[in-house]
C-alpha cells in the first residue's frame, strides 16, 4: 500500500512472500481438475464470469474501506490486469472442455519462459541466454504433449490453452509493472470485477446461453472464486518484493501439483506426454538460471 515502509531484505533464500506464493501454487494446481469437471455442465464464459464475480464479492469487504480513494493509475492497472486474466482464463477454461486437466496444466506452464520474451517486447528488457534455452525446452515439451493424439500438431483444446499462456504471461508482467505503486486491495477488486464483467458481456456475441442451475457448477465456481480471490491478493502482495522472474520460478510447481492431482483422479497420460511435461517444467527452471556473475 501507499506509504508502507519497505521491508527489510531477508538473507534467507525463501522469505514469507515466497512461502505465500508456494502455498497459492499448490491451490492453483488443484483448480484444473475442478474446472475440467465443471465444463461438463457449463460454458466457459459463464463459468469464468461466475468464478471471478464471486472472487470480486469476496474481495470487496477488503477494498470497500479504501475504495473511495481509487486513482486513475489503479483503474488502469486493474483494467489491464483484468483483461489479461479474462483472456487467459477464458481460453484455458475453453480448452479444458476437451483435454485432461494434467495436459492443460503442463501446457499452461509454458507461460513462464514467455515472460522474459514479453518483457523484452513490452519493457525493453533483453532476455538472457537461459531464457532462450527455456523457450526451446518448452517448445519441445509442447510437441511431445500434443504428439500422442495429433502427431506434430496441437488439437483445438491444446491450441486454445497455448494461446492462453500469452495472456497469463502478460498478467504476470502487468502485476509486476504496477506492484508497489498501487493499493493492493483496490486493484485486486478492480481486476476481478473487470474479468467477471468481460466474461458475462461476451456471452451474447459468443452465443453462449446461461446453463440450467447445477450445483456442481455453482459450488465449483464459488469455491474457485474464494481460491481466486486469495490467489490474486497474495500475488499482488508478494510480487511487491518478489521479482516477476523469481515468482515464475516458484510457479513452476503448479503443473507438478496439477499433474499429481490429475493422476489421483484417474488421468493417465502417455509416457511421451509425461516427458513433454517434464521438459516444460525444466524450461521453467532453466529459464531462471543465471550463468556467470549476477
Amino acid at each position: 500500500m501507499h506509504g508502507a515502509a519497505p521491508e527489510t531484505p531477508s538473507r534467507l533464500m525463501i522469505g514469507r512472500p515466497e512461502l505465500a506464493l508456494i502455498g497459492i501454487t499448490l491451490l492453483w494446481g488443484g483448480t484444473f481438475l475442478i474446472v475440467h469437471q465443471a465444463m461438463r455442465h457449463s460454458g466457459p464464459l459463464f463459468f469464468v464470469g461466475l468464478r471471478f464475480g464471486t472472487a470480486a464479492l469476496i474481495a470487496l469487504p477488503l477494498a470497500l474501506p479504501v475504495l473511495r480513494g481509487v486513482t486513475r493509475r489503479e483503474w488502469l492497472a486493474g483494467t489491464m490486469i483484468g483483461c489479461g486474466i479474462f483472456t487467459g482464463y477464458t481460453l484455458q477454461t475453453w480448452g479444458l472442455r476437451t483435454i485432461p486437466s494434467s495436459t492443460s496444466a503442463f501446457i499452461t506452464a509454458a507461460y513462464v519462459p514467455l515472460v522474459p520474451i514479453l518483457q523484452w517486447i513490452v519493457l525493453r528488457r533483453r532476455p538472457r541466454l537461459a531464457s532462450w534455452i527455456g523457450v526451446a525446452l518448452a517448445f519441445a515439451g509442447l510437441l511431445l504433449i500434443a504428439a500422442p493424439r495429433d502427431g506434430l500438431s496441437l488439437g483445438r483444446g491444446e491450441a486454445l490453452t497455448l494461446i492462453s499462456t500469452l495472456a497469463i504471461a502478460l498478467e504476470i508482467i502487468f502485476i509486476s509493472l504496477w506492484a508497489g505503486r498501487v493499493d493492493v486491495a483496490r486493484v485486486t477488486f478492480i481486476q476481478l470485477a473487470v474479468t467477471s464483467l468481460l466474461a458475462f458481456a461476451c456471452m451474447v456475441p459468443a452465443g453462449e446461453a446461461v446453463p440450467p442451475i447445477n450445483w456442481i457448477v455453482m459450488l465449483s465456481a464459488c469455491g474457485l472464486g474464494l481460491m481466486t480471490a486469495l490467489i490474486q491478493l497474495v500475488m499482488n502482495w508478494a510480487q511487491r518484493s518478489v521479482s516477476a522472474t523469481r515468482a515464475t520460478l516458484i510457479y513452476a510447481g503448479e503443473p507438478v501439483w496439477a499433474g499429481l492431482i490429475g493422476w489421483i483422479a484417474g488421468d493417465r497420460l502417455p509416457a511421451s506426454a509425461l516427458l513433454g511435461g517434464a521438459l516444460v517444467v525444466a524450461a521453467v527452471i532453466v529459464s531462471e538460471i543465471r550463468f556467470g556473475k549476477p
